[in-house]
């Protein structure tokens, strides 16, 4: 840009401004002195901000218990991620949509908290129905007793089955 001014000849005024704003455009979003000083405290105070909180938020969430009571005694268990009740308490919560009762059965009733899943009744493993058997095993054939009393003098012992003399193995191509 320095070369420009230089020149014999001198700028017009057209290319004055041109080289003015291509300047401008070089120190675009680039801060200078006063202002670059004070743009990076303000960046170092943003950041030991968000860190404190972070951190901080992270040590409460961490030791949050369950707000839960269980005959007048708080439990002592901690709370799920994003809730206030524990895995046993959370169907206590009435905006929490993840969990159901599970309805048991007539007589076991059961309120063990389950995941809502596709089906419209989630149950726990203890409640689950299972579906109908699809094989059904095949009725065996009564057997004629002429078959049951077949004569076993017509089958050959181990002993008569060994070969009596050993004949050499041949191999050919």
């Amino acid at each position: 840009g320095s070369s420009l001014l230089t020149g014999p000849e001198g700028l017009m005024a057209k290319e004055r401004e041109n080289l003015k704003r291509l300047k401008c455009l070089r120190r675009y979003r680039q801060r200078y002195g006063v202002e670059a000083l004070l743009h990076r405290q303000l960046k170092e105070r943003r950041m030991l901000a968000t860190d404190g909180a972070a951190q901080q938020a992270h040590t409460t969430r961490s030791s949050q218990r369950c707000l839960a009571f269980v005959d007048d005694v708080r439990c002592s268990s901690q709370s799920l991620p994003m809730t206030r009740h524990c895995l046993a308490h959370i169907c206590q919560d009435a905006n929490q949509t993840l969990f159901k009762p599970c309805q048991g059965s007539e007589e076991v009733p059961c309120n063990k908290p389950v995941p809502v899943s596709l089906s419209e009744e989630p149950c726990c493993p203890l409640h689950l129905r299972l579906p109908p058997q699809m094989y059904v095993p095949e009725q065996v054939l009564a057997v004629p007793e002429e078959l049951e009393a077949a004569p076993t003098d017509l089958y050959l012992s181990a002993a008569e089955l060994q070969p009596t003399e050993s004949l050499p193995l041949e191999f050919s191509d």
